[in-house]
């Protein structure tokens, strides 16, 4: 089931397109855990965020640079 949940994530059209994709933590926490979301993040080579109650999953592998 979970991995059913997190396959789902990155199966997101946004994702397949190197956009953005988010989830509330509190659902990363119960479905998965942030240790296991942050390795899959890390192994596809994208960028993970927390932004208030959501984590914001940046899909593409290139440079990120925080503007303010």
């Amino acid at each position: 089931m979970n991995d059913i949940w997190l396959d789902q994530i990155f199966a997101a059209k946004s994702a397949g397109r190197g956009g953005v994709v988010r989830r509330n933590i509190l659902d990363v926490d119960r479905k998965i855990g942030r240790r296991r979301l942050e390795l899959e993040v890390r192994r596809r080579g994208f960028h993970l965020i927390h932004c208030g109650t959501q984590y914001v999953i940046i899909c593409d592998p290139a440079a990120l640079k925080v503007i303010c």
